[in-house]
C-alpha cells in the first residue's frame, strides 16, 4: 500500500515540476536553464513533503497496530469478553470469546438469548430495552450463561450504544461480559453469614480492636432489652463487675485469642441468668487485629437439663430407683471401704409374655408397683436397684450373714409371687436370685455382677428359687462361653453339618422323606452333642444363623439327589422359635429356595408344639403365609406341650409327629393308648401321622395296628451324613422293597 502511494506521489510531483516549468518559461520567458534548477528543488520539496506525509501515516498505522495489540492483551488480561453489536444487521463480534458465543450473525434479542438461564431472560430484556428507550446512560445487567461443560456462570454484561442514525434509532452497540461467578459464591456466601448472625439464637456484639461496640445482632436486644443506637460506639463492659474483672478479661484474651467465661448477667426483665460469654478475636490478611465477636448464651436451659440429666443418669424413670450407673458407683465406693456385703442379683421369670400381651405401659406400671412393694422390705443400709428391664439387684452392706441373706432372699421372692390386680388383670410373677458375697465371690462390682449372674441363671433352671454362686457354676459359665465361641468360629469356618434321617413308609417299606439334623463338629474338639449346643444357641440367637445354614445346604443337597434321579420325597428342616419369630421369615426361606432352586413342594417345616403355642393367632398367620407357598409344615414333638385343640384345627399343619417319649412307653397299655389317642386326632384332622425315635421290631408292629403311616429312627437307619444318605439313596433306587424283618439298616448303613 506505501508502495503505491510513493509511487503516485512521485509521479504527481513530476507532473505538478513539469506544468511549472512550462508555464514560468512561458510566462516570464525565463531561460531553461533556470527554470530547470527551480523545478528541481520544487520537486525536492514535494517529495520532502510527500516522504514526511508517508512517515506520520506508517507511524500512525504502527500506532493502531500498537494500540489494537495493547487492546487485545488488556481484553485478554482482564479476562472479559468484548462485544460489538451491529444492531441492524444482527452482526457480533466477539474478542476473548470464553464462553463459545459464537454466533456471528444473530437474529436473537439480546444475541445470546439461547444461552441465558431461562429465570432471567425477561430481566436482561427489560434492562435492555430500557437502554435503547435512553433511560439509562449504559446497560448493565447479572445473569447466568450456559459455559461450553452445559453448566451455568455468573456474568457481569455492561455496553453501551456508540452509534445512531439520524432517527436516533440504535446501530452499534458494545460492552464487555465479565464472569463474576466467584463474586456471587462470596456474596451468597456473606449473605449466608449475615442471615446466619441475624438469626443466632445466641446475642452477639462486634468490637473494634479497641473493644469500642460496632454492632449487634437482634438477640442482644431480645435477650438485654433497649435500642441498637444505645449500645453502639460503647466500651465493652458487663454490668455487675469491675473494672477490674473487665481488665482481666481483656488481657486474658491478648493472650490467648479467645475466652470462655461463665458470668452472671440480667436480662431485660433484671432477672439473674447465668450466661457463658464467648469471645474470639478478627484478624485481617495481615494478621492484624481488626475486631472482637462476643457471645452471650443464655444457660439456664442448659443448666436446668443437667439437672435433669443428673437425674436420669442416675435414676431409673419407670421405678424411680437408683439405676444402674449409680449401682456400679455405689459397689465401688463399698469395695474400697473393704466392707462384707452381699449381692443379689434379681430377674422376673417370663416378663416378656406379660408385655407381649397386655402391652408394654401395663408392664411398666406392673414394675413401678413390684418396685415399691420390694423397696419398703430393705433394712436401712440395704439400696434396691433395677439395673434394667426385669433385672433388680439389692445391696446388702456390712453383712455376709448367710441366714439374715437367705430370709431376705426368701421374703422378696414371697413378695414378688403375691399377685398383682391391675387393669382387671391378676398378675402373678416369679423370680429367680442369684447371690454373691464380697470379697469371697469377687472383689469388683463386674466381677460380682458377672458371678451372681451365673448364680441366677441357674437358679431359673428351678424356677421361682434363689442360689448361691459357687465355682461348678463358674466352670459351667466357663464352658458355655467356650460353646458360645466355638459356635461363632464355627459359623465362620463351616463346621456345622447336615446328617439326614429317613422317613420310611411303614407298610411298604419304602423312603418318603428324610428329616435333616446338624451336626456341630469341630476339628479338637470333635462331635458337640445338639443337646450341649442348641440350647446356648437358642439363648445367644446363634440359632438364627444355624438354622439358615441347615436349610441352605439341605435344599442344595436335596436338589443334587433329584436331579439325579434318586429322590422324590420332602426334606424335613427343624425351625427354631428365634427363627419363627423373625419379622422377614418368609422371605429368608424365599431367598434360600430361589438360590438352590428348589421348587417349596419339596421342603417341609417341623414347627415345636411350644413355638406355635407361645402366640397362636401369630403362628396361625405365619404358618398360613408358609402354607400358601406350597410348603408342608409339620408340628414336632406333639403331645409334649400344651396345645389347645381348638387352636390345633385352625393350624395349617400337613403332618404330625409323634415324640419319642410316647413311642418309648408303648410297652404299657396307657403309653399305647396315648399314641393311639394322638393317632386318632390327626387323623380326624386330615393330617399324616410320623412316629420318630423308633427302634425295635415290636414298635413297628403296634404302630402298624394303630394306623400310623410314617415311621423314622434307628430301627431303619442312623442319621447319615450326605455322602452315606447318597449311597443310601442309591440302594434304595436300585433294589426291590426290603422285608421289615430285615432292617434296612443292616444292609444300608456304612461308616
Amino acid at each position: 500500500m506505501i508502495t503505491i502511494i510513493i509511487k503516485i506521489s512521485l509521479l504527481l510531483a513530476l507532473l505538478v515540476a513539469s506544468h511549472s516549468l512550462y508555464a514560468l518559461e512561458a510566462t516570464f520567458n525565463l531561460n531553461l536553464n533556470t527554470v530547470a534548477v527551480t523545478a528541481s528543488a520544487i520537486i525536492v520539496l514535494v517529495l520532502c513533503y510527500m516522504l514526511t506525509v508517508i512517515y506520520k501515516l506508517k507511524r500512525s498505522r504502527y500506532q493502531l497496530m500498537l494500540s489494537e495489540q495493547r487492546l487485545k492483551s488488556t481484553v485478554e488480561g482482564s479476562g472479559d469478553t468484548l462485544w460489538d453489536w451491529k444492531i441492524k444487521t444482527g452482526k457480533v463480534l466477539r474478542i476473548n470469546d470464553k464462553y463459545l458465543m459464537d454466533s456471528i450473525l444473530s437474529t436473537e434479542f439480546p444475541p445470546n438469548k439461547s444461552l441465558i438461564h431461562p429465570s432471567d431472560i425477561t430481566q436482561v430484556e427489560y434492562l435492555l430495552k430500557k437502554h435503547f428507550a435512553q433511560q439509562t446512560p449504559f446497560f448493565e445487567a447479572t445473569y447466568r450463561i450456559k459455559d461450553h461443560f452445559g453448566g451455568w456462570l455468573w456474568v457481569l454484561d455492561r455496553g453501551k450504544i456508540i452509534e445512531k442514525d439520524t432517527n436516533l434509532s440504535p446501530l452499534r452497540m458494545t460492552g464487555t461480559v465479565r464472569d463474576i461467578s466467584q463474586l456471587k459464591l462470596t456474596e451468597e456466601r456473606l449473605n449466608l453469614f449475615a442471615k446466619c448472625v441475624e438469626s443466632l439464637t445466641d446475642a452477639l456484639a462486634i468490637y473494634d480492636k479497641n473493644f469500642k461496640l460496632v454492632d449487634i445482632n437482634p438477640s442482644f436486644l431480645t435477650l438485654f432489652g433497649g435500642v441498637r443506637e444505645q449500645y453502639l460506639k460503647k466500651d465493652f463492659n458487663l454490668p455487675g463487675y469491675d473494672k477490674s474483672y473487665i481488665n482481666t478479661i481483656k488481657k486474658t484474651v491478648y493472650q490467648r485469642d479467645s475466652l470462655q467465661q461463665e458470668v452472671k448477667l440480667r436480662n431485660s426483665a433484671h432477672v439473674l441468668l447465668p450466661i457463658e460469654i464467648s469471645i474470639d478475636e478478627i484478624r485481617n490478611d495481615q494478621n492484624q487485629i481488626t475486631n472482637y465477636v462476643v457471645v452471650y448464651s443464655d444457660l439456664t436451659e442448659r443448666k436446668k437439663a443437667e439437672s435433669q440429666l443428673h437425674n436420669l443418669s442416675n435414676r431409673d424413670r419407670t421405678t424411680n430407683l437408683p439405676n444402674r450407673n449409680l449401682f456400679f458407683t455405689d459397689l465401688q465406693k463399698l469395695g474400697q471401704l473393704n466392707s462384707h456385703h452381699a449381692l443379689l442379683v434379681f430377674d422376673l421369670d417370663n416378663f416378656k409374655k406379660i408385655n407381649d400381651s397386655l402391652g408394654h405401659q401395663l408392664g411398666d406400671s406392673l414394675l413401678a408397683k413390684l418396685a415399691i412393694r420390694l423397696n419398703k422390705l430393705t433394712r436401712e443400709n440395704d439400696v434396691f436397684y433395677r439395673l434394667g428391664g426385669d433385672e433388680f439387684a439389692l445391696v446388702m452392706s456390712d453383712t455376709n450373714d448367710i441366714y439374715t441373706i437367705t430370709r431376705t432372699a426368701k421374703q422378696f421372692l414371697a413378695a414378688i409371687a403375691t399377685p398383682f390386680k391391675m387393669a382387671g388383670h391378676e398378675l402373678a410373677i416369679t423370680s429367680s436370685v442369684g447371690i454373691v458375697l464380697f470379697p469371697e465371690d469377687g472383689n469388683t462390682p463386674e466381677l460380682l455382677l458377672k458371678n451372681a449372674d451365673t448364680a441366677m441363671y441357674h437358679a431359673k433352671k428351678k424356677g421361682n428359687s434363689y442360689l448361691f454362686f459357687n465355682d461348678t457354676m463358674n466352670r459351667e459359665a466357663v464352658k458355655r462361653l467356650q460353646i458360645e465361641n466355638l459356635m461363632r468360629f464355627g459359623l465362620k469356618e463351616n463346621h456345622f453339618a447336615v446328617y439326614y434321617q429317613p422317613k420310611m413308609n411303614i407298610h411298604t417299606g419304602k423312603l418318603v422323606g428324610m428329616e435333616a439334623l446338624v451336626r456341630f463338629i469341630t476339628p479338637k474338639k470333635g462331635i458337640i452333642s445338639p443337646g450341649v449346643f442348641i440350647p446356648i444357641a437358642e439363648e445367644t440367637g446363634q440359632i438364627i444363623e444355624i438354622g439358615e445354614v441347615v436349610l441352605n445346604k439341605a435344599c442344595r443337597d436335596v436338589k443334587e439327589w433329584l436331579d439325579a434321579g434318586l429322590f422324590n420325597g420332602r426334606v424335613a428342616v427343624n425351625l427354631s422359635a428365634k427363627q419363627f419369630s423373625l419379622p422377614d421369615l418368609t422371605t429368608r426361606i424365599d431367598v434360600i429356595l430361589q438360590k438352590n432352586a428348589l421348587p417349596s413342594y419339596f421342603l417341609e417345616l417341623e414347627i415345636t408344639e411350644g413355638t406355635v403355642m407361645d402366640d397362636p393367632k401369630d403362628a396361625i398367620a405365619i404358618m398360613c403365609s408358609l402354607s400358601a407357598r406350597g410348603i408342608h409344615l409339620a408340628m414336632d414333638d406333639f403331645g409334649t406341650g400344651y396345645s389347645s385343640l381348638a387352636y390345633l384345627k385352625q393350624f395349617p399343619l400337613n403332618t404330625l409327629k409323634v415324640d419319642k417319649a410316647f413311642i418309648d412307653d408303648m410297652k404299657n397299655e396307657r403309653g399305647r393308648n396315648m399314641v393311639d389317642s394322638i393317632v386318632t386326632i390327626a387323623h380326624n384332622l386330615d393330617l399324616h401321622v410320623v412316629a420318630e425315635g423308633v427302634e425295635q421290631a415290636s414298635q413297628i408292629e403296634i404302630l402298624k395296628q394303630l394306623n400310623c403311616e410314617t415311621v423314622q429312627g434307628y430301627y431303619y437307619s442312623k442319621p447319615l451324613s450326605k455322602d452315606e444318605f447318597t449311597e443310601f439313596l442309591k440302594l434304595q433306587h436300585n433294589k426291590s422293597v426290603p422285608s421289615l424283618i430285615s432292617p434296612i439298616k443292616k444292609v444300608a448303613v456304612t461308616n
